[in-house]
C-alpha cells in the first residue's frame, strides 16, 4: 500500500531541546518548513525554479498541539498531507510520529495554510497555484475526491 502522505524524517538533536531536555516548541514549526522544502525538491523540483522566478509561498497561518514529549536522539517521522487545494491557496497538515522500536506514538499535529503570490516584493498578488505543485500534492490530498477540482 502506497502512504498517503509525504515523509521527513528527522532525528532530534541536543539543539532543539531547552533546559529541561524536551523538544523547544519552535522547532516543531521549523520542521514543517523542512517537511515542505524536501516535498518540493523531491516532488516538484520545477516549482523550486519558479520560486527562483517570482512565484512566492506565504504562510498565512501556522498552528501546532502537542501530545507527548519528545526529546534529543528521538527518531521521528513528520507526515505532511494536503487538506485544501483552492485556487491561490492551499493547506497542510503535519502528523509528528515518534518512531522506536517499531512502535509509533503520536507526539503532536500540525496545520499550516500557503498562499501562492507573484510579483516583486513591493507588489504581490495572488497567484494561481502552479499546475506541477497541484499535479504533485494530489497523491498526498486527504480527501482525494474533493481536491480534483479546484475552488477558491
Amino acid at each position: 500500500m502506497v502512504d498517503d502522505y509525504f515523509e521527513y524524517r528527522h532525528t532530534v538533536g541536543f539543539e532543539e531541546t531547552n533546559l529541561v531536555g524536551n523538544v523547544y516548541y519552535v522547532n516543531y514549526l521549523r520542521w514543517q518548513g523542512r517537511c515542505r522544502e524536501m516535498f518540493l525538491q523531491e516532488k516538484a523540483p520545477e516549482v523550486l525554479a519558479d520560486l527562483q522566478d517570482d512565484l512566492k509561498l506565504f504562510t498565512l497561518k501556522v498552528d501546532c498541539e502537542f501530545f507527548a514529549e519528545i526529546t534529543a536522539f528521538d527518531e521521528l517521522s513528520v507526515r505532511m498531507r494536503l487538506s485544501e487545494l483552492g485556487q491561490t491557496q492551499l493547506e497542510f497538515t503535519f502528523d509528528y510520529v515518534k518512531v522506536t522500536g517499531g512502535a509509533e506514538i503520536p507526539v503532536a499535529r500540525g496545520r499550516q495554510r500557503i498562499a501562492c503570490m507573484r510579483g516583486p516584493n513591493t507588489n504581490t498578488v495572488p497567484s494561481l497555484i502552479p499546475e506541477p505543485l497541484a499535479r504533485a500534492l494530489r497523491p498526498y490530498a486527504v480527501r482525494p475526491t474533493s481536491l480534483t477540482g479546484r475552488t477558491a
